[in-house]
């Protein structure tokens, strides 16, 4: 990413600086003297926060600006918190692991036809991560906490 008096500018991006109007292709082209004596600075453009977790406000200088969502829910204004949203998220998500198999659970129940072992097996694993994690998720203080537990989850496999 390139920066000219604190602006960002797009390498495909056409760009008029002091009256002089630059082609799309300009800065694949110029060299980094050229691109100097404009005053164009190249800058590793920083990653992205997670909007997930954070307001997000992209400054002019491709840095951001971030402000942590709320943890807990506020229900005088009505509003759910980012520990509702990821205990939900994670109970649905065991929900859906859960349910191609679900009519195992239903066939023994019914007519008492056997489920087997690996199938039983990986159902409680589920269950048990999917309850680690809530509860994981609920003693959670931090955002960052938070953030740690959910992009490192390791969900177990059939």
């Amino acid at each position: 990413m390139f920066l000219l008096n604190g602006q960002i500018l797009r390498t495909d991006t056409p760009f008029t600086h002091n009256g002089v109007q630059y082609p799309a292709n300009w800065l694949n082209l110029s060299t980094p003297e050229e691109k100097t004596a404009l005053g164009i600075t190249e800058v590793t453009q920083q990653a992205r926060p997670d909007d997930r977790f954070y307001w997000v406000t992209e400054l002019s200088d491709g840095t951001y600006n971030t402000t942590p969502k709320q943890l807990h829910d506020d229900k005088a204004n009505n509003a759910i918190g980012l520990i509702t949203n990821w205990t939900n998220t994670i109970n649905d998500t065991a929900n859906k692991m859960l349910q191609p198999t679900d009519w195992m659970i239903i066939r023994k129940a019914e007519r008492n036809i056997n489920v087997d072992a690996n199938t039983t097996s990986y159902r409680a694993n589920v269950i048990s991560y999917c309850n680690t994690l809530v509860s994981e998720v609920a003693n959670t203080s931090t955002v960052d906490q938070l953030v740690t537990i959910i992009t490192t989850q390791n969900w177990p496999k059939v």
